[in-house]
Order: C-alpha cells, then structure tokens, then sequence
C-alpha cells in the first residue's frame, strides 16, 4: 500500500472514531455543536454542550492497541496546551459559548469486534 493509501486508510478510522465518539457524547444527553474546529493555535474534536452550562472539549483518541499507554496517555502537556489555546481562540470567537463552564474531557477509543469501546475521561485535565 503506498503512503498516499496509508493515510486514507487513517484518516478513515479517525473519522469513524469520531463519529463514535460524538454518537457516544449524544447517547448520554450532550449536544455535540461543533467538530473539527481549527484555527492557527490548534484543533478541537468534538465541542458539546451539556445541559444547562457546561462546554464540553473532547479530545477524541484513537489506539489499536495500548502497548503506549492508551490514547489518553497522548494527551500530553503540550497537547493539552495546544488544546486550551485553541478553546480560547474559540471562546473569543464566539462569546456565547464563553458564558458556560468549559470542561476537557478525553474520548479514549479502541476498535472492538462489534465497533468501538469508548472510555470516557471526564475532567482529563484543567486550564
């Protein structure tokens, strides 16, 4: 398989994960609003809100395997200051949301036989 295939074949496993990881936010009453917000400091997964003022970031990570301590273990130092810079930039660019407490959570997502297994890390980290 050429690098070219490789990274469609990565990139079509990231977004089924996502899409699990947002199946799974709704499931338990959260409102995903956003996905994939990008701006020059970073990304954000999954931005949802949870009833009645809670701004959930999901950090959502995808392993195979845990031999490097699961997806969550990623979620590094840097990682979460990427993750809060671009909050910032999000809150700023959106005032409304910035009136709501914002909460990190990690969506740490293993392929199973029957799709995914999801755990998820509520407060994984703070600003």
């Amino acid at each position: 398989m050429t690098g070219e295939g490789k990274s469609l074949d990565r990139r079509a496993l990231g977004n089924a994960a996502e899409d699990a990881a947002a199946a799974h936010l709704t499931s338990h009453g959260l409102t995903v609003i956003a996905r994939n917000y990008r701006c020059r400091l970073g990304e954000l997964d999954l931005i949802a809100r949870e009833q009645p003022d809670i701004l959930v970031i999901a950090e959502v990570r995808l392993r195979s395997h845990s031999a490097y301590g699961g997806g969550a273990a990623s979620v590094d130092p840097r990682k979460q200051q990427r993750i809060v810079k671009a909050t910032r930039h999000l809150l700023m660019t959106r005032p409304p949301l910035a009136k709501l407490r914002a909460r990190f959570d990690v969506l740490d997502i293993k392929p199973d036989g029957k799709g995914h297994h999801i755990d998820w890390i509520r407060h994984a980290f703070d600003a």
